[in-house]
């Protein structure tokens, strides 16, 4: 009987050993991720035809990461986030006429911008008379 109460204690010496104390400190928490240096820049653009994002369904969609440095599935990432840094931002400005001449057919093409612009929620959203008015926008933001 001796030995087994030594051999009880040998294991539980063990195990407390091993595994720690059950009424010791709890493990500590993960360390929180760092921040980074620059603001969130990151976009999910739409491309689809009809007359409102509501009732169209995306016919292209890219991302487009602007920090640190420019990134996504967009065809001219470097391109679309130095002019939004130009622009500061106004999408509204990026997505004037740039006098180029189209027709004037009718069939609408709906392009969305969400996502975060420097730490701002963006939810923007512009129906172009038809692709020639959309790719000729002042910006190749929308040229996608």
């Amino acid at each position: 009987m001796r030995n087994t109460a030594r051999w009880a204690a040998t294991l539980g010496l063990t195990a407390v050993t091993v595994c720690g104390s059950l009424t010791g400190p709890a493990l500590a928490a993960p360390a929180a991720a760092p921040t980074s240096l620059y603001a969130p820049s990151a976009f999910v653009l739409t491309v689809g035809h009809g007359d409102s994002a509501a009732t169209v369904d995306a016919a292209r969609a890219v991302t487009l990461n602007c920090a640190p440095t420019p990134s996504g599935t967009h065809p001219s990432p470097a391109l679309a986030c130095a002019e939004l840094r130009a622009a500061g931002g106004d999408l509204e400005a990026l997505a004037g006429p740039s006098g180029a001449v189209c027709t004037r057919q009718y069939d609408p093409v709906v392009v969305t911008v969400d996502g975060v612009w420097r730490g701002k929620r963006v939810a923007f959203e512009r129906a172009f008379a038809n692709e020639c008015v959309r790719n000729a926008a002042v910006s190749s933001l929308f040229a996608f």
